[in-house]
């Protein structure tokens, strides 16, 4: 039993995760590339290796002839019946080799064939860990900042962050750790490469996967995400089980859930809502914490016209177009959004609300009301009038205090 190189494989195996068996694939080429180098041929050279021992027995296979011509792969009778008195000519010995004999090109040739192989099974085996990783979060270790970009270690192998993927404004601090989306993981000659993100908006998926037993177990399903990284998130949840309210499980019990997802993104805002098969009901619930009159939503061209209380246009629309923008992303909508009374001036309102409101006459309404509103379907148009404007606006106020002190409702110009 050869015990110093069955040592040395059992050591490989555990700390390289190289198969014992593609190490000894690898001893028997170097051991026939040695030969080659050796005697000048390796086509008549037999390697036998004992795979449970790792004994291993080197021959070379020449024929008996009366007058040698070629020494490699010929013998001579008188020399072949010192090995085996019984051979004759024409018969086939087996010459042993000791591997001891061979010069030392030809060992060193030997070595380097070994080496090479340990190192390509190496990086074989770090990129099958990681393409396993790919479209998944991994955990890694700020080492340094590399220009703009910032080199991160993730155990065994290192990605890069470039500035493209990085959160603007996001800066960490060296040894740091940090999750990271594995968006693409490519095979090269120098090892895998790693390409990671923290723009990604399946960062906030797999996150939340990680947080929420629910989401991981199928039980409620992330159907689509809109993402400004570092800003907001819009997510759209849905529940397989009636008995599970989607929204309460991933904000959590009050909210640690949600805010465990927040810590993490640095404080990057995540809206979650219900999401809906009928397109009109969730481009309303895609608008919240906005409220919305009526949504005439056309699912062949994919645009829904939006109408909103005066006082709340600002809020629909968002700071610089924010809220509207990451509406029309979760849901692929064009989503044209106007106030009540932009609406009334158009002849954009339903007639149901007009009446209610009072501006229906008996010969009906004045202006230039379009009919065509009565081409869209039942289920392409929803109506969330609230009869109630002033309790509608102050329950708005409560729940949403901190971004009413930052926007400036209006309600005569509707901007």
């Amino acid at each position: 039993m050869n015990t110093e190189l069955m040592e040395a494989l059992t050591i490989l195996e555990k700390e390289k995760n190289i198969s014992r068996d593609v190490m000894l694939d690898a001893i028997e080429n170097s051991l026939l590339s040695a030969c080659k180098n050796h005697f000048g041929t390796a086509e008549n050279i037999k390697v036998l290796m004992d795979r449970e021992t790792c004994d291993y027995s080197v021959y070379a296979e020449k024929n008996v002839v009366e007058e040698v011509t070629d020494p490699a792969l010929e013998i001579s009778l008188e020399e072949a019946e010192a090995i085996d008195s019984s051979l004759q000519i024409g018969d086939v010995a087996q010459i042993p080799v000791q591997s001891k004999e061979f010069g030392r090109i030809a060992t060193q040739n030997a070595k380097n064939l070994i080496l090479q192989k340990i190192r390509e099974e190496e990086r074989k085996v770090i990129f099958d860990q990681y393409f396993e990783k790919e479209k998944d979060i991994v955990t890694g270790i700020v080492q340094r900042y590399v220009g703009e970009n910032i080199s991160i270690n993730l155990g065994r192998a290192d990605a890069m962050l470039t500035e493209s993927e990085q959160v603007k404004g996001e800066r960490f601090r060296p040894t740091e750790r940090i999750k990271l989306y594995v968006v693409e993981v490519k095979n090269t000659p120098r090892g895998p490469k790693i390409l990671v993100s923290r723009t990604h908006p399946e960062l906030v998926k797999r996150l939340f996967e990680a947080e929420v037993s629910e989401v991981r177990d199928g039980i409620v399903e992330i159907k689509s995400i809109a993402r400004e990284a570092g800003s907001r998130t819009k997510m759209a949840v849905w529940s397989n089980d009636p008995n599970v309210d989607p929204v309460g499980a991933c904000v959590g019990m009050n909210g640690d859930r949600v805010n465990a997802v927040v810590q993490e993104l640095r404080g990057e805002k995540i809206d979650i809502i219900n999401w809906d098969e009928n397109p009109a009901l969730l481009i309303e619930n895609a608008l919240s914490p906005a409220k919305v009159i009526s949504v005439m939503a056309d699912p062949e061209e994919k645009i829904a016209n939006v109408i909103v209380p005066d006082y709340q246009l600002s809020l629909a629309i968002g700071k610089e177009g924010q809220n509207a923008r990451l509406a029309a992303r979760l849901t692929g909508y064009k989503i044209d959004i106007k106030s009540e009374t932009q609406a009334i001036e158009a002849g954009d309102l339903p007639e149901n609300y007009m009446e209610q409101m009072g501006l229906m006459g008996e010969e009906g309404y004045t202006g230039d009301y379009d009919d065509g509103y009565d081409e869209y379907s039942e289920d392409a148009v929803y109506d969330s009038y609230d009869e109630n404007y002033d309790a509608a606006y102050n329950d708005y106020e409560e729940d949403h205090e901190e971004e009413s002190e930052e926007i400036e409702f209006t309600e005569t110009d509707g901007q």
